[in-house]
């Protein structure tokens, strides 16, 4: 089996013409340089120096050789350079899993921010509904680290960033809307058709158990299965829902009240491993920006 040290022999003999020199510049012995020399010749077919009085030459197979050894020995060199600039965060790529929530909210700013500080790193974003295939994307491998729901006991490093507040959104013509109160009570928005979610979009369970604590099971007047689909929905009088406040612009056409009682969820960034510095310091940039659309944890 060839090795990389007998190419990087083999290179450093064709280049000083001598084994003395090469065994100097390498750092090894004459005797276990002629021996790697010797190994890689077996492995490939035949001699590839000859050894003259006073210097060494490459015989035909040896000058076939040289190059692609030259290249493969270049090859690595380059690995090894783009492995230091990913360690210092000057390039390379991360793939993020998020919850739509989270796109929508909490992470544009988080990536013009890190496209100003690392314009060479490239980011690379995965898109879930549900918190369950967002935990499934991360554990088969498809990201290198997880943005959104508090996963229950996920045995992997995780940061907790903060409590995500949700909202209930009226239309502006909704007498609801005109009191100038704050706060809704869910209960009584019960006898409402509801902009509910399509079962695989994770929101339908957080609207259902906030009712369900609110003493009623919220109808059904559309589901839409994209989280914005539903605050423009909402904002259009076909009833209520119930959004990540992050995700609503505070110039959009519509009220966004807090229910009575809250509503929230815990959000995270969670990984499979131990971090990379890349993952590291984009986790980190993440609770930054976080800090101002979420609550305090309690």
């Amino acid at each position: 089996m060839t090795t990389l040290r007998q190419l990087e022999y083999l290179v450093t003999v064709a280049e000083t013409g001598s084994f003395t020199q090469a065994a100097e510049l390498l750092l090894v012995t004459q005797p276990a340089l002629s021996h790697q020399i010797q190994a890689l010749e077996r492995t490939l077919g035949g001699p590839l120096l000859e050894r003259l009085p006073r210097q060494v030459r490459l015989t035909p197979l040896g000058r076939a050789v040289l190059p692609h050894a030259q290249n493969a020995l270049a090859e690595v060199e380059r690995l090894h350079g783009v492995a230091r600039r990913t360690s210092g965060l000057e390039e390379g790529e991360l793939e993020v899993a998020v919850i739509y929530s989270v796109s929508l909210g909490i992470l544009p700013p988080v990536l013009q921010e890190w496209r100003r500080r690392h314009p060479r790193v490239r980011i690379r974003l995965r898109e879930y509904s549900h918190a369950d295939t967002l935990r499934a994307a991360l554990q088969a491998g498809k990201a290198d680290l997880a943005i959104g729901p508090e996963p229950d006991g996920w045995d992997g490093p995780m940061r907790t960033l903060g409590v995500e507040e949700f909202v209930v959104v009226l239309a502006s013509d909704d007498p609801r809307a005109s009191t100038g109160a704050e706060r809704i009570p869910l209960a009584d928005l019960a006898d409402r058709d509801w902009v509910h979610f399509a079962p695989t979009n994770g929101l339908a369970e957080v609207l259902d158990h906030a009712c369900a604590a609110a003493g009623f099971t919220p109808r059904a007047a559309v589901r839409a299965e994209q989280t914005p689909a539903a605050l423009l929905l909402a904002a259009a009088g076909l009833g209520p829902t119930l959004l990540p406040a992050d995700i609503v612009p505070p110039d959009f056409d519509g009220v966004a009240l807090r229910p009575d009682p809250p509503v929230r969820r815990r959000l995270a960034v969670y990984f499979r491993t131990g971090p990379d510095p890349l993952a590291t310091a984009f986790s980190a940039l993440v609770a930054e920006h976080a800090g101002p659309a979420l609550s305090r944890l309690s």
